[in-house]
């Protein structure tokens, strides 16, 4: 009898519900909010044990959700992608994002940088906040695992299960981070479907370097005070040498530019024109060694003269030396794999989808998020193009074929 119990619960079943959300995110979440607060009866479906797995991990080291600058400003750091995303983050931007913060109890502070962080410095007060007031349904470790004839259907612990939804929303993520639910596994689903999808790249990530033995004492080690070019990107942010390569805020600001192609470049002293090193290094150097002399004519110390003998040895003389300190060449080998990027790049091309987000070759259906291909930096640029295109989909979901709701389970 119990096993005939146990079959029994794992046959598949069919269920007509009007609105359903994919993806337990912040794209996914917003959109379900959009929808419910429109009046729609919301069903979120999310892979994973919990919601928001990737939201929680981004906030351990200080939630970054917006960036506290002009909107051309803020705009512009998505490049080619910025005229798409322009109407949904006018609709929703970084005061919004702000604001919406301080709506679920949770204040924010501006750092130095115009970072904007909720004061408690993490994710998880503002996602339990979020849940505790949304007004859905959620399904936890289902697996969508495809489409026929308009029903979405879901791998479970209980087995296979038919949702048919009135309209749906995606917001299942790009492709990095797959123990977190965002694995990109939905893009062959699409594929088959006639979706057009460009491929996923990483973005915001680290890059590889074959170190030789001699930098082993420096993994670990910040490097500060550098400014760092690549193509027509230029920062002064810190990084991180490690045991593999690069990487931290300096290097992913510059990450697009070194994933197509250009060298990446390392003015060691910034603050000194070339014309001032040439005269620090021409003082009287007697006996010293060539170390010693940049030591005590440059301050050149630590990482940074490290980085220098890595890539330049044997060190030349005179001004090529001055040269080489304002432009350093830095040999990459490529970057980590996409799994470990901070966010991606490709996706459900603008092409696909209508104005609203909605996909051209599935009427009803409705993308957000990291689905989309589009990029941008970190400092709040991502989280707030998530929570945007989130509530874009959502709101425009909403008002697609609403039923009459005493009709339905």
């Amino acid at each position: 009898m119990g096993r005939k119990a146990k079959r029994a619960s794992l046959l598949t079943t069919t269920e007509t519900i009007d609105a359903l959300v994919i993806g337990a995110g912040p794209a996914g979440l917003m959109a379900a909010s959009a929808l419910a607060k429109a009046g729609r009866k919301v069903v979120i479906v999310e892979s994973k044990p919990s919601a928001g797995r990737k939201f929680l991990m981004a906030g351990k080291s200080g939630l970054n959700l917006t960036k506290d600058q002009g909107f051309d400003a803020f705009l512009a750091e998505y490049r080619e992608a910025a005229p798409w995303l322009r109407p949904m983050l006018e609709a929703f931007g970084p005061q919004s994002v702000q604001d919406w913060a301080v709506g679920l109890g949770q204040p924010v502070f501006t750092g130095s940088s115009g970072r904007v962080f909720p004061q408690a410095m993490k994710a998880s007060p503002l996602l339990r906040a979020w849940l505790a007031q949304m007004d859905a349904q959620m399904h936890l470790k289902w697996r969508w695992s495809g489409v026929v004839d308009g029903a979405f259907r879901f791998a479970t612990p209980n087995g296979e299960q038919i949702l048919k939804p009135n309209c749906t929303v995606l917001a299942l993520g790009g492709g990095s981070w797959a123990r977190l639910g965002s694995d990109g596994a939905w893009v062959p689903l699409l594929r088959d479907m006639g979706v057009v999808v460009a491929p996923m790249k990483p973005t915001n990530m680290g890059f590889d370097i074959a170190w030789s033995s001699y930098m082993s004492r420096y993994f670990g080690a910040p490097v500060k005070g550098c400014q760092i070019t690549a193509g027509e990107t230029s920062v002064r942010a810190e990084f991180v040498v490690s045991a593999r390569g690069i990487e931290g805020g300096g290097v992913y600001a510059v990450s697009r530019e070194l994933r197509d192609g250009h060298d990446l470049v390392l003015d060691l002293f910034p603050d000194l024109s070339l014309k001032a090193i040439c005269e620090k290094l021409s003082r009287p150097r007697g006996k010293a060694s060539l170390t010693t002399h940049l030591r005590k004519t440059l301050g050149l110390t630590g990482v940074r003269a490290a980085l220098l003998q890595e890539f330049a040895r044997p060190l030349p003389a005179g001004m090529a030396l001055a040269q080489t300190v304002k432009a350093l060449p830095v040999r990459i080998e490529g970057p980590r794999p996409i799994d470990e990027a901070i966010s991606t790049a490709g996706g459900v091309t603008r092409t696909a989808v209508n104005q609203e987000l909605m996909l051209k070759d599935l009427p009803g259906v409705f993308v957000a998020g990291e689905m989309l291909d589009w990029e941008a930096p970190t400092g709040g640029y991502l989280l707030t193009a998530c929570l945007a295109t989130g509530l874009w989909a959502g709101r425009h979901a909403a008002e697609w074929s609403r039923p009459d709701t005493n009709n339905l389970p």
